[in-house]
């Protein structure tokens, strides 16, 4: 061959038989076929050989595989992001006319999605009180074709009664999805107490690192699969072979991190729940947590992310300046990575509460425990010398 011939179909030159602890990285969107009897437009790669990169590479099939090995799921999908995997499912499930159910303390862009995409596509997300446990069947309609749970629930940290509410969706033939991302998708046996549909955003725990966005929809049955991989195969779903690559480096050391982010954690919440600036702390370990009974029962342990609410004393420009005195926790969405977060919600929706911007979240990361509570304190101090100063000036 001509030397360009050469350069674009070289042959493989390297001795085989190289073994590694890593998996490999395969790119590639362009799949060859040996005939062209072979040539097949399928999601199922799993079963039927490999057919376009769009549907995964090894790199993203082998992630997805220790997903569901760990969740104990029949099949895992893998899709760009959090938000991804709670589009799919919606997708899946509705259709035009549909009403679905989601706690009022889901993930903020699963009610962004359901406010604008959904409602234009004339389905009906109905928000609830995430502690109604089987009192739900009373809202589920003859058109409700999904029902959310999310536990525990985000920023206010609602421990819900899952198993009550699978059975009385089920009870009405109605399938269950729930966000487990605080949850890592092990800390919370999903599919365990009667889910259908377990996702979560690889993005915070799995990842680790605050480094790559990635998420996955995992199914209990084969007939959910095939539902989800009709929707999954039309929607163009690819993920980047380097951010699976990512991810699978990351479940290897996920243990180890899940279990001392916890312990930290614990410590740095019952030490604020201490503090005279400190109202309440929503920790699902904390008996004072909504629903705490239930992640007791449920739970095989707790993660990173809490939310801390300061005393009426103070208002929310004082918050402010809490947050933004703090030097080791950083001001940044998401969680579960190494790094300490801190983030203020001004305008948190709950029915019936109006926390005034008092309300703010943390996620506890691998910094040392001692130099944590340093800032943390430092930070208050200057949130009570900025009050101090607000009445001395008055």
């Amino acid at each position: 061959m001509h030397w360009r011939s050469k350069l674009v179909q070289p042959q493989s030159l390297a001795p085989k038989g190289f073994k590694s602890l890593s998996t490999p990285t395969y790119r590639g969107s362009t799949v060859v076929f040996d005939r062209q009897a072979d040539v097949k437009d399928i999601w199922r790669q799993t079963d039927n050989a490999y057919t376009y990169g769009l549907y995964g590479t090894p790199t993203a099939l082998e992630l997805g595989a220790r997903i569901a090995q760990l969740e104990g799921a029949h099949h895992t999908f893998v899709v760009p992001g959090g938000q991804a995997a709670i589009a799919l499912i919606y997708l899946s499930f509705c259709k035009a006319g549909s009403h679905a159910l989601a706690p009022f303390s889901a993930y903020g862009p699963n009610k962004s999605l359901a406010s604008g995409l959904l409602r234009n596509l004339n389905i009906e997300v109905e928000t609830y009180d995430p502690l109604i446990g089987g009192d739900i069947g009373a809202l589920i309609r003859t058109n409700t074709a999904l029902v959310w749970v999310e536990s525990p629930g985000s920023v206010t940290m609602e421990v819900q009664d899952v198993p009550a509410i699978c059975s009385a969706a089920h009870a009405r033939e109605v399938p269950v999805a729930m966000d487990n991302t605080y949850a890592a998708g092990v800390l919370f046996d999903a599919f365990g107490h009667g889910v259908d549909i377990s996702m979560h955003a690889l993005t915070k725990y799995v990842g680790g690192h605050s480094d790559l966005l990635l998420g996955t929809v995992s199914v209990a049955s084969e007939v959910t699969c095939e539902r989800v991989g009709a929707t999954f195969k039309q929607l163009g779903l690819a993920v980047s072979p380097d951010d699976c690559s990512l991810a699978l480096r990351g479940l290897q050391t996920l243990g180890v991190r899940l279990a001392h982010l916890e312990n930290s954690t614990l410590e740095i919440a019952h030490w604020l729940s201490q503090r005279p600036e400190v109202a309440a702390v929503f920790h699902p370990a904390f008996p004072s947590c909504p629903g705490h009974v239930n992640w007791r029962r449920d739970f095989t342990g707790s993660a990173s992310v809490f939310s801390i609410l300061f005393h009426n004393d103070f208002n929310a420009r004082q918050v402010v300046t809490f947050v933004d005195a703090l030097h080791l926790f950083k001001i940044g969405m998401s969680w579960g990575g190494l790094t300490s977060l801190a983030l203020v919600y001004p305008d948190l929706d709950r029915p019936g509460k109006d926390y005034a911007g008092r309300l703010v979240r943390l996620n506890i990361g691998l910094e040392d425990i001692d130099d944590l509570k340093a800032d943390l304190d430092q930070a208050l101090l200057a949130m009570r010398q900025f009050s101090e100063a607000g009445l001395n000036n008055a």
